[in-house]
């Protein structure tokens, strides 16, 4: 094996160098991670310890303390007013109705389109469907 120059023991040499540096920040990353986790896992002990208790409080509360709550809380109920008629009458009040033109307009669009598609069926069934159908048929041969 040849020997190696002073420039290639260098090179290896800080790269070993890197290689620990590198492996003593990945060690003192996983103790911090560590450390954290722990510390992570204390306090949701410390939180769920206090949910306990909480609960616990409150389960020893006299069950006369727990129907006022309840009964605290009950909304009054309002009389109600006469209700569907009111209610169309309202949003009848809220519709945005057509005006006269507009009315006209779209009326007389509508039959001007049923002319025009019953003209357009016509003319398809009595001078294209009707003559295939009597050719396919043979009755038109009579």
């Amino acid at each position: 094996m040849a020997k190696k120059s002073k420039t290639q023991r260098a090179k290896a040499s800080a790269a070993r160098a890197a290689k620990r540096e590198q492996q003593e920040k990945a060690e003192s990353a996983e103790v911090e991670a560590k450390d954290v986790a722990e510390a992570n896992a204390e306090a949701v002990k410390e939180s769920k310890l206090k949910l306990f208790k909480k609960k616990a409080e409150k389960a020893e509360e006299p069950a006369e303390k727990k129907q006022v709550k309840k009964e605290e809380k009950k909304p009054e109920k309002k009389p109600k007013k006469p209700g569907f008629l009111s209610e169309v009458r309202a949003e009848m009040k809220r519709v945005t109705w057509p005006t006269k033109t507009d009315v006209l307009r779209w009326s007389g669009v509508v039959v001007v389109a049923l002319l025009f598609f019953g003209i357009y069926v016509s003319v398809l069934d009595n001078f294209i469907v009707t003559p295939i159908l009597y050719g396919i048929s043979g009755l038109g041969a009579l």
